[in-house]
């Protein structure tokens, strides 16, 4: 009989490790997905970097990123290379209601699929 409780209790103590595991690398894998949607670490660009996130996974065709882009009427810059599209955007964020400025350079793979994305600062411009 104390066999069977030994071996019932490392089984116990086994399974509750195995879930205490499978609990940590399901926080880890949130944590790392939730920081990999992130673009830019200056609070300014948070509501445009939100924007892009929502509107332009990665994956999205290029068609679909300047025609977005377009539609919106952001301003295409001069690019550097054939798969990289570059944008200034120019947004008002709806939780602060302060205007947002981002030279934005989208990155595309070979087959014109959206790779990802960098914001920096725009000079912000007087609205009329």
């Amino acid at each position: 009989m104390t066999c069977y409780r030994a071996a019932a209790r490392r089984a116990h103590y086994l399974r509750y490790g195995q879930l205490s595991l499978l609990l940590l690398l399901g926080v880890l894998c949130i944590g790392a997905c939730k920081k990999g949607t992130e673009h830019t670490s200056d609070p300014k660009l948070k509501g445009i970097d939100t924007l892009l996130n929502a509107e332009l996974p990665a994956g999205t065709p290029m068609t679909r990123v300047t025609y977005f882009l377009n539609t919106r009427g952001y301003e295409l810059q001069e690019a550097q290379g054939s798969h990289t599209v570059v944008a200034v955007v120019r947004h008002v964020n709806t939780e602060t209601l302060q205007p947002e400025a981002a030279r934005v350079t989208f990155h595309f793979d070979a087959q014109d699929k959206l790779l990802s994305y960098d914001l920096e600062p725009a000079p912000p411009q007087l609205m009329q």
